[in-house]
């Protein structure tokens, strides 16, 4: 039986919703798509919620129409511009010496309890990147092993409570709920990598209209990530100042002679800004040394970063640039001459069933990784926005509304010393409609469930003790 369900890319210049089908197998199938120009947003943020709605809308009503479907929740990315990330880590004892995802649970809402995470700020995710069984490091699946003690280091990325709550209303107001929230990095991410690549470690740069965001991946999760405030568009600018030359006709300079190989001395004729009925000469030259200019500067930019995650050492398949940046002739080559002769790869998204030809471009990665998140692409054991655990241990049966079959793995929500806020109560979206995980998350408890269950700090104290001890 296949579940319907709804992804919404929202970038510095465009908004992207998918519709697919995903099966029990966890393929997918892309049978709706709608793209809209981004209003309302300044460097991947919602400055202006009513414009940035009614883009999510126009979008969203294309994909519906070509995929002929009703959907009243969807999974969407966030822009990297106001997060914070840390690392933390989180240990306990297994009564049992046998590792069950009830351990799995304990261990990771442990790691998310011992990071000082401020107020104003709400955790995206929590991507373990190494299990400690006993004294074994880096173990790639915990479950089933036996064990006295589990540890785990996570990365956990957070962002400002108002940046998603304006999201949330932005969506809200286009006429659907939002499910979960995806970092657009690690969806870009989800898109690209091969399996190779993970294993390895790799750093994959989304390079976008006025924005790039950079993640590294290493030990099976992402251990760093970005946001630059650069992108393709300033080559536009740059181009439209150097020229006395229209944004537009700037654009189209870009896209037609865009190249960092050595140029002709050829001459083109542009209007000149202020006044459209005169044109003047340009020197294809021009053209280049300004675009090699601000693409130079935005690879030195990245490298930095790179350098700055102190990751570099653990990123033995390179760099994996991907975006609508990367349509730029010579841009692979400039980049590892800047990256100092790491390997570097221009990227579009892997195949999705019923892909639509424009969505193998390099600039819908975020997109197509949004699809792949909802089948099984996310980390292991991960906590999402929802303060649930992701996991692929359990059968899909209650995905569709089914019951779980008595040897499915079963487990109580365990709530360490202190409760962690919940995200704001959203208001469920209608069962039928609403994009079905059950049987692949865990609840990770609630404020309200330790209200009821530990009446006063000293029992929450002796509670999570217990689970330390």
């Amino acid at each position: 039986m296949k579940r319907t369900v709804l992804a919404i890319d929202i970038g510095s210049t465009k908004v992207c919703a998918l519709i697919a089908e995903i099966d029990d197998d966890n393929n997918a199938q892309i049978i709706g798509a709608g793209i809209a120009k981004a209003q309302g947003l300044r460097k991947g943020s919602i400055t202006n919620i009513e414009l940035a709605s009614k883009s999510i809308k126009s979008a969203l009503n294309d994909a519906k129409r070509v995929a002929g479907t009703e959907l009243r929740s969807a999974i969407v990315t966030i822009s990297g511009a106001y997060t914070k990330s840390l690392n933390s880590s989180g240990i306990v004892n297994i009564p049992n010496k046998e590792i069950t995802l009830n351990e799995i649970q304990r261990v990771m809402h442990t790691s998310l309890y011992n990071a000082n995470i401020p107020n104003e700020f709400e955790v995206l995710h929590a991507l373990p990147y190494n299990f400690k069984v006993d004294d074994q490091d880096f173990i790639e699946d915990p479950l089933g092993m036996n064990a006295a003690r589990l540890e785990v280091e996570t990365h956990i990325i957070t962002t400002q409570k108002s940046n998603l709550n304006n999201l949330r209303k932005a969506v809200k107001a286009a006429g659907v709920d939002v499910e979960s929230v995806v970092l657009s990095g690690y969806a870009s991410a989800i898109a690209v990598l091969n399996s190779d690549e993970k294993e390895l470690g790799a750093a994959v740069v989304d390079m976008g209209g006025n924005t790039s965001n950079i993640v590294i991946h290493s030990g099976h999760a992402i251990r760093y990530n970005d946001f630059l405030g650069v992108g393709s568009n300033h080559i536009t600018n740059d181009l439209s100042m150097a020229l006395h030359t229209p944004l537009h006709t700037a654009d189209n300079v870009k896209i037609n002679y865009g190249s960092l190989y050595a140029p002709s001395n050829d001459l083109i004729e542009l209007p000149v800004i202020g006044d459209e009925t005169s044109t003047h000469e340009v020197s294809l030259e021009v053209v280049h040394n300004v675009i090699y200019a601000r693409v130079e500067e935005t690879l030195m930019i990245i490298a930095q970063s790179i350098e700055k995650s102190g990751l570099k050492e653990h990123m033995g398949a390179g760099v994996v640039l991907t975006g609508g940046f990367t349509k730029i002739e010579g841009l692979r080559e400039l980049a590892v001459a800047i990256l100092d002769n790491m390997p570097v790869r221009l990227a579009k998204p892997t195949d999705v069933g019923g892909l639509f030809d424009t969505l193998r471009d390099p600039s819908y990665s975020g997109a197509v990784g949004l699809i792949k998140y909802l089948a099984d692409g996310y980390t292991p054991y991960e906590i999402d926005v929802n303060r649930r655990m992701r996991h692929a241990s359990e059968d899909s049966a209650a995905v569709h509304g089914g019951t779980l079959p008595e040897e499915a793995p079963k487990f109580d929500p365990i709530t360490p010393a202190a409760s962690i806020p919940t995200p704001a109560a959203q208001t469920p979206p209608a069962k039928e409609e609403k994009i079905a995980e059950t049987a692949k998350m865990v609840n990770i408890g609630s404020n309200k469930s330790v209200q009821n269950d530990q009446p006063n700090p000293l029992s929450k104290f002796w509670n999570w003790a217990t689970q330390l001890f």
